[in-house]
């Protein structure tokens, strides 16, 4: 595999006895293995800034960042019946997470927004946040991340209508390799009636941020509103004013979109 991107399930590749052996015999023998790792590198583990790390670094292991690989810490889930009759999608968004790239163990740093429309249940908000953190506490890739939580959410209250979109940080292309400090990943999963451009749209409108770090809003003018529709999908978000539409979205399709039209656009 190398340095090639490549995912192979949508469910995290585990062997059949994972679960056989107990936390504290992982945690042992995971000590064990990485003492051997540092000795390898020569570092001197009787120094007492070292002596504990091979243990330290083992329950982090197995309690903390890769807790989420074992089912019996899959978060609760409890469903309320909709008595409000809320027929309109919820988003729950910058909800941040920590992972792990399965490619290289080194962090995936990052925000999801997730969002569903009722089916005659809804969830407790803080359990959206469980379910991507269980999922996000495991060796992972960021596409099979965004498909766990979306599988997870739409088997929980019963609706195939959800959407998430996650945008993070690899840093096993930030920290090492090709170093590109600037770049961020967006994956996107929809389905149900997020699959249609309009209830899709309002979701993305919800979470623009999420998708442009650099963004800049212009008014126009409005004899250009028979074509928003066309803007709107190339740029992003809109809003209606008294006498101009205004458009937002990053700067170099913005700025694109100020010269078709002819509106000045400050440098």
């Amino acid at each position: 595999m190398g340095d090639e991107h490549v995912m192979t399930s949508v469910d995290t590749p585990l062997r059949p006895d994972a679960f056989d052996m107990g936390d504290e015999e992982k945690m042992e023998r995971i000590a064990h293995h990485f003492r051997a790792i540092m000795e390898t590198l020569g570092l001197d583990l009787s120094d007492d800034s070292l002596a504990g790390t091979p243990k330290r670094v083992a329950k982090m292991y197995v309690r903390e960042i890769f807790s989420g690989l074992d089912p019996a810490n899959k978060p609760e889930i409890r469903l309320f019946e909709n008595k409000y009759q809320y027929r309109e999608m919820l988003v729950e968004k910058n909800i941040t997470f920590f992972s792990n790239c399965e490619h290289h163990f080194v962090p995936i740093i990052g925000k999801a927004h997730i969002a569903y429309i009722s089916s005659g249940k809804v969830i407790g908000l803080s359990k959206l946040n469980r379910i991507v953190e269980y999922y996000a506490r495991r060796p992972q890739v960021q596409e099979r991340l965004t498909m766990q939580i979306a599988q997870a959410l739409g088997e929980a209250l019963g609706t195939y209508d959800v959407a998430v979109l996650i945008d993070a940080e690899q840093l096993c292309v930030s920290s090492r390799g090709v170093r590109d400090v600037n770049s961020s990943t967006v994956t996107s999963h929809y389905s149900g009636r997020f699959e249609d451009e309009a209830v899709r749209r309002e979701f993305l409108a919800q979470n623009f941020e999420a998708l442009y770090d650099q963004r800049v809003c212009i008014a126009i003018p409005l004899p250009w509103a028979h074509c928003l529709d066309f803007h709107i999908l190339k740029i992003g978000g809109w809003r209606k004013g008294m006498s101009t539409y205004s458009i937002c979205g990053c700067l170099g399709r913005v700025r694109a979109a100020a010269g078709v039209m002819g509106v000045h656009m400050p440098e």
